[in-house]
Order: structure tokens, then C-alpha cells, then sequence
């Protein structure tokens, strides 16, 4: 009898694995030219880091083989189990996890290594939630299944929180929106926005002030529906929870939030002015991409970026690079060409016949649009400086081999999606 050989690379959407190297490709040269010195200028030098970002590109091409090797039901077969295995990894930063940066969120392996299973726990997560909406009688209108895929979104978050790392656990929210595609009820949209922006107004603010402002004016406006006889049982549930949050968000921003954090919010909302410290960062960011103006400075010649104004520049910060060295054409080049990866996931996400591969797909599209957006918006100073790195820019194994791996996972289920029937 002959063995069937098997093809991996069968049924592969190549828009998708082009887009990837693409992303990869560019985002290695840009972190060559934002740590580049006179002392080290070989790009293949493993000293800097431009050189150990190339070992995670080839480990990562490895992950890929892997990954492509095996049967697409393997992910659905034992995503509780990829599931467990990235809580405890979280949990187990409390005991065995390495300060960096002011967060307790990395393993450290050998002197110069060092791993962070937050970036692991997206990918796991999505799976988790795939799994479980995929299950014949799960349905979002009972109440028990709503309680049961918070609960799966919302541990790995709530273990990410202390360490402290909001950033990453903002991300998190990206599946409230794969859950209102599958008919979550818009009113868990209504209140995601209203805390929000209750959380914003809260930081300017005095709570007891907000809660006296917007007591009066739904009592007033829950008068009136009353006279008209609509239903007010929903407002007043509204005023319950906007005064139970402004009293805990105070606590919490007070107490919880660190220095760094609470600092950089105020900066943000122009309560602060500290360019030269805790504003240093984002200042510096927004002077390097506009420096940049049309065209740009060139590769390798931004001033800002030779100059080494902006820290972390090959990390969080790696999109100033961009808009130094590349300008406004490069950077909305870039924009254009993400925007489209992330629609494109969606579209192909919507064309899967599984409910467990459609999942998945969303939640993979949200995860890199959360990603995405903040990243930009941060380092282009209309959003805190909260960490998040961007998808296949910014420096890192941890966060290059996270994103590949919630990548090249949907691109397997896709790539099985045509035999089946």
C-alpha cells in the first residue's frame, strides 16, 4: 500500500501568508533602523537586537511548519486544554515572573531571554471561545451561556490586570465585538461604551459630582418616559450601575492604578503638561513622525531616530520609525495596507463553514484590529501610553511568535474550509 504524502501547503490563502512575511519583512528593517549604531551595523549582528529579532523570524518560520503540520480539528480537539495551560502560565507569574518595566509579566530563561505568556493567552483564549459558542446548544439569549463565555474571556484578563499590564488586558475587549456579531444583545454594547466613557469623565472629575449630575438627569429623563408610558425598569438599572462604577473606578484609579498609569491619563487628557517626564515619550514620538513630513527623511536617516530621542522606539514605538523615515506615505501606506489585512480576515472569517473556524477568525481579526489601533493612536498621542505592541513591528519573540501563532492557526482552519462539505 503507498502512503499519501501530505501537502501543507494545500488550499493556503496566500493573500494572507504574502501579507505576513510582508509585515515581517518590514517591521525587521524598521527595528534595524531605529537601534542601528556606528558600533554595530551588520544586520545580522545577534548582539542587537535587529539580529535576535531575525532568530524569532526563523524560530518562527518553524512555528509555522508546526502549526501547518497538524490536522485543523487538533485546535478544536484541545483548545480547553491550550486553554488551561496559558491560565496557568499567567498564575504562575505571581510566584516565578520577572519584573520588566514595571510589570511582573515575564519568565525569565537563561540571562538574556526572557518569555511573556500574556501574548500566548490571546491565541488560547480565542480558541477557548471558538470551542465553546461552537457547541450545538450554545445560545447568547441565555443567560447562563452569557455568565459562562464572560467568565472564558474576562480570567485571563482579570490575572493580567495585577501584575499590573492594562494594556494587555484592555485587549481582551476585542471579543465583546465577535460576541455581538454572533447576537450578543446590544445593550452589553451600550454599557461597554457608557463605562468607557464614564471611565474617561471620572479622571477630570470628581465622582460625586458625575453621580449627582447624571442621578438628576435620568431621574428627570426616567420621569418623562414614565409619563409616556414607556418602560423604565432599564434606566433605572442604568443609574444603578453608573453610580456603583464611578464610586469603584475612583478606588481602583486611586488605588490599584500605579503612578505611571494614572500619570499618563492625565497627560493624555491635558491635565498635566510634562513633556520632558512622563510625557517624554509621546512627545518625542509625535516630533519624530512629524518631522517626517511627505516623503519622508529616508531609511535610515531620521534625526529623531539616529538622535535615539524616542525610548522604546523599537518596541511600543516602532510606528514613529515609520512615520520618520517614510512620511505620510509610508506610515498611510501602512495604515491601508493593515486596515485591508484586518477586513480581509473578516470577510474570510465570514466565508467558513465551521462555526468554530468562524470564531476563531473573528476573534483573530479583533485581536490584531485592538492591536492595531491603539498601537497608532498612543504613539501618535490620542490614546495612553499603555504598552501594547504592534502586530509584527515592534520588537520581540513573545509577541512576534503570539501573533504568528493566532495568524497561521485561522490560515490552517481556512485552509481545510474547501473539503468540507
Amino acid at each position: 500500500m503507498k502512503s499519501r504524502s501530505i501537502n501543507i501547503f494545500a488550499n493556503l490563502d496566500w493573500i494572507l501568508v504574502i501579507l505576513y512575511f510582508a509585515f515581517v519583512f518590514t517591521g525587521w528593517i524598521n527595528i534595524y533602523s531605529a537601534v542601528l549604531d556606528q558600533d554595530h551595523s551588520s544586520i545580522f549582528d545577534m548582539s542587537q537586537k535587529y539580529g535576535k529579532q531575525l532568530s524569532f523570524i526563523i524560530a518562527g518560520l518553524g512555528l509555522i511548519f508546526i502549526i501547518l503540520m497538524l490536522d485543523g480539528k487538533f485546535y478544536e480537539r484541545f483548545s480547553s486544554v491550550i486553554y488551561f495551560v496559558s491560565l496557568l502560565s499567567l498564575v504562575g507569574l505571581f510566584v516565578f515572573g520577572k519584573k520588566v518595566g514595571g510589570a511582573t509579566s515575564w519568565y525569565a530563561i537563561g540571562s538574556s531571554f526572557s518569555i511573556q505568556p500574556s501574548e500566548f493567552a490571546k491565541f488560547a483564549t480565542a480558541l477557548a471561545v471558538a470551542k465553546f459558542i461552537s457547541i450545538p446548544s450554545f445560545s447568547l439569549k441565555k443567560v447562563k451561556y452569557q455568565y459562562m463565555i464572560f467568565a472564558i474571556i474576562m480570567l485571563p484578563a482579570l490575572i493580567i490586570i495585577p501584575q499590573p499590564d492594562p494594556g494587555s488586558a484592555l485587549v481582551y475587549v476585542s471579543f465583546l465585538f465577535v460576541l455581538y456579531r454572533e447576537g450578543l444583545n446590544s445593550n452589553y454594547m451600550t454599557l461597554a461604551f457608557l463605562t468607557a466613557f464614564l471611565f474617561i469623565l471620572s479622571i477630570p472629575f470628581d465622582y460625586k459630582t458625575l453621580i449627582l449630575i447624571f442621578s438628576i438627569s435620568l431621574i428627570i429623563y426616567i420621569i418623562y418616559q414614565k409619563q409616556r408610558g414607556k418602560p423604565i425598569v432599564k434606566l433605572f438599572l442604568y443609574l444603578t450601575y453608573i453610580i456603583v462604577f464611578l464610586t469603584s473606578v475612583d478606588y481602583v484609579y486611586n488605588n490599584i492604578l500605579e503612578d505611571r498609569h494614572r500619570n499618563r491619563l492625565e497627560v493624555l487628557l491635558g491635565m498635566k503638561h510634562d513633556p520632558t517626564g512622563v510625557g517624554y515619550n509621546q512627545h518625542q514620538s509625535m516630533v519624530a513622525i512629524g518631522s517626517g513630513g511627505f516623503n519622508g527623511k529616508g531609511f535610515l536617516k531620521g534625526t529623531q531616530t539616529k538622535g535615539d530621542f524616542v525610548p522604546e522606539q523599537s518596541t511600543d514605538f516602532i510606528f514613529c520609525t515609520v512615520g520618520e523615515e517614510w512620511g505620510f506615505v509610508g506610515s498611510a501606506s501602512f495604515i491601508i495596507i493593515f486596515s485591508f489585512f484586518i477586513g480581509y480576515l473578516l470577510y474570510k472569517s465570514e466565508k467558513q463553514k465551521l462555526v468554530f473556524s468562524r470564531i476563531y477568525g473573528y476573534s483573530t481579526a479583533m485581536i490584531f484590529f485592538f492591536h492595531f489601533a491603539i498601537n497608532i493612536a498612543m504613539v501618535m498621542g490620542i490614546a495612553p501610553v499603555i504598552g501594547i505592541p504592534l502586530p509584527f513591528y515592534s520588537y520581540g519573540g513573545s509577541s512576534l511568535w503570539g501573533f504568528t501563532i493566532l495568524l497561521f492557526i485561522f490560515i490552517k482552519l481556512d485552509s481545510e474550509n474547501k473539503s468540507i462539505l
